[in-house]
């Protein structure tokens, strides 16, 4: 056993130290959030003071609080009987996590409805939750602080369509600025009288007027959020046979975006809603966000369009955590938090990335990211079964609850994780996912495995280094240097993967001996 280190002598390196186990950071190891929107109410708790919290519990009831609002000017009745029932139950979810007092916000349809202050009044008394009813501004500076959770330092313009309103704001230097609101939500366009011409003639008009207001900006990124773009993305996904299902950070081409909505143009809605596993209520909407959408598209140019699945309830998460811990690597902060969580030996991970690293010399930070976060995860699924431990570690890199990840990048991290555990990855079941990366990659990958899987023959414990890896590429050398206490160590097996790793790299192997 090894002894216990103090953090603050440790050099951290590139990873810094951790914030995760700061008073600041482990007040936010349980957080929950009610959203009262136009269309859904929901209840999310999120678990874990790392950078990218994992979603503890998940909650939504369509409500359609909003539905008719334009006519009436009142809430539907019906709506608001169903989500005052759910706000009731979610405080008792509450009270029995141990998680009160929540964090409650109302948007559009509340904001809007002559008795959305009586709504109010009545969540208080039945349920001790005060409801705080933000305007479209907040809601759009909530929304961009959402994304930020997952894209720190972020450029672009951010777009939250609801049900009976619609949020953009732009992004630069990581700060949210200017923002405006809308009517362009679903659930208010229906409402519009004069068939599909009326209501696009209504959203041209209203995008150009809100062209002006953010300063004509075209040619940005685009970041999606609410559940009508996802709905979007996920019949994206099925027309084109895409192999990742997961939304955060899917994207999309204004092509793209046009084949799709004249997909759903021409498609059964119900077949469609049952083969991409979409709920009743949000598909009826979906038609009518495709217009939205695609004026959008037309109007502000983006260059390119990316899912948020990180919004409105992410930014009131964000709004809380220290702004140290705002600041540092979504990705790379995660993967710490389940180092120690679930690894054998917390912080060998840090050790690892030092070991592995000079097999990499001209990696971009963006790939050094990546690198960072295979070695922190290279030990997290050791209670799995050894003849599916690759499987496994495939698998949670390529559908976790992780920030800052493109869909490439996963399946990259995913197939080094997966060489970490076994030299075999043809004939895979996630063969179509590795077509997602180009002949270098799929290589790199290999490489960064089979480092893994010889420095984790080599450790010692979590704060000594086994021993340093250079790599001629000249002369194509691989030199394992490694020191003397580390000797004893490098068995038939350990020398089976080094020179396994050598293979993969093209060099003769050879094996120094610090004294």
């Amino acid at each position: 056993m090894s002894q216990q280190v103090d953090p603050d002598t440790i050099d951290w390196g590139p990873f810094g130290r951790p914030l995760f186990e700061d008073a600041a950071a482990k007040g936010l190891s349980r957080v929950g959030v009610i959203d009262v929107g136009s269309n859904s109410v929901r209840l999310v708790v999120f678990d874990g003071a790392a950078r990218s919290p994992a979603y503890f519990y998940n909650e939504k009831i369509m409500c359609a609080l909003g539905a008719g609002l334009s006519q009436t000017g009142h809430l539907n009745p019906e709506g608001r009987v169903r989500a005052l029932s759910a706000i009731r139950r979610f405080a008792a979810l509450a009270a029995g996590m141990g998680i009160l007092p929540l964090t409650a916000v109302a948007t559009a349809a509340v904001r809007e409805a002559s008795d959305g202050k009586d709504f109010r009044a009545e969540v208080l008394r039945e349920t001790g939750i005060k409801l705080w009813i933000i305007d479209g501004k907040e809601e759009a500076r909530l929304s961009a602080q959402g994304v930020l959770l997952g894209w720190p330092g972020s450029y672009g313009l951010v777009c939250d369509i609801g049900g009976s309103s619609m949020e953009l704001a732009d992004l630069a230097e990581g700060r949210v600025g200017r923002r405006v609101t809308s009517a362009l939500g679903p659930l208010k366009l229906r409402e519009i009288k004069g068939g599909r011409t009326a209501i696009k003639a209504y959203v041209r008009e209203t995008m150009e007027k809100l062209h002006v207001e953010m300063g004509g900006v075209t040619g940005m990124r685009l970041f999606l959020v609410g559940g009508s773009w996802r709905a979007i993305a996920r019949v994206d996904m099925a027309r084109r046979d895409y192999p990742l299902t997961v939304l955060h950070e899917y994207r999309m081409s204004s092509r793209q975006i046009s084949k799709t909505a004249e997909y759903i143009r021409k498609s059964d809605l119900q077949e469609l809603r049952s083969r991409c596993n979409i709920s009743d209520s949000r598909m009826s909407l979906v038609p009518l966000a495709t217009i939205v959408l695609k004026e959008l598209m037309r109007t502000f140019k983006p260059k390119d369009v990316a899912i948020s699945s990180y919004g409105i309830r992410e930014g009131m998460l964000y709004e809380q955590m220290p702004r140290a811990l705002r600041e540092r690597d979504p990705l790379v902060e995660a993967c710490r938090f389940a180092e120690a969580k679930d690894a054998r030996m917390p912080g060998f991970g840090r050790i690892l990335y030092d070991f592995v690293k000079p097999l990499f010399p001209r990696a971009n930070w963006q790939r050094k990211r990546i690198i960072k976060a295979a070695c922190l995860l290279h030990d997290v699924s050791w209670r799995a079964h050894p003849d599916y431990r690759a499987e496994v570690t495939f698998d949670n890199a390529t559908r976790a609850n992780l920030g800052g990840l493109k869909h490439y990048e996963r399946v990259f991290l995913g197939l080094a994780l997966m060489n970490r555990y076994t030299s075999k990855t043809s004939n895979s079941r996630f063969e179509p996912l590795f077509e997602m990366l180009n002949a270098d990659q799929i290589k790199e990958a290999e490489v960064l495995g089979r480092a893994m899987r010889l420095g984790a023959m080599l450790w010692l414990n979590a704060d000594e280094e086994p021993g340093s890896l250079k790599w001629n590429q000249k002369k194509h050398e691989l030199t394992l240097k490694l020191n003397a206490h580390a000797r004893p160590l490098f068995g038939e097996v350990a020398e089976a993967r080094f020179s396994a790793l050598a293979n993969a790299l093209n060099a003769e192997p050879c094996v120094t001996f610090k004294k």
